[in-house]
């Protein structure tokens, strides 16, 4: 397995046992983790410039499913975003 230096750092710390210990604060975990949320959570308008054909059968299909296009396309975006959809050319 290859580790990158940040890894590696870490690896040696606790081999060495010179692992730092930082003070437990819940109030900033709890901070970060809302701001983390919040920040993926966040949505941003945007415009694309697309083929007419290709947006209506978008809307044909999200009208049959009985969703918006808007959630079809967003859900692209994010499968292809997180690696769960391929593109092919």
């Amino acid at each position: 397995m290859k580790y990158d230096n940040e890894e590696l750092e870490i690896l040696e710390a606790i081999e060495n046992n010179k692992v730092e210990k930082v003070p437990f604060d819940n109030q900033t975990i709890k901070a970060v983790a809302s701001n983390t949320l919040e920040y993926f959570s966040k949505k941003k308008q945007i415009s694309i410039n697309m083929k007419q054909s290709d947006l209506d059968f978008i809307k044909q299909r999200a009208n049959d499913i009985g969703i918006s296009y808007q959630n079809i396309i967003q859900a692209l975006v994010h499968n292809y975003a997180n690696g769960k959809l391929k593109l092919q050319l």
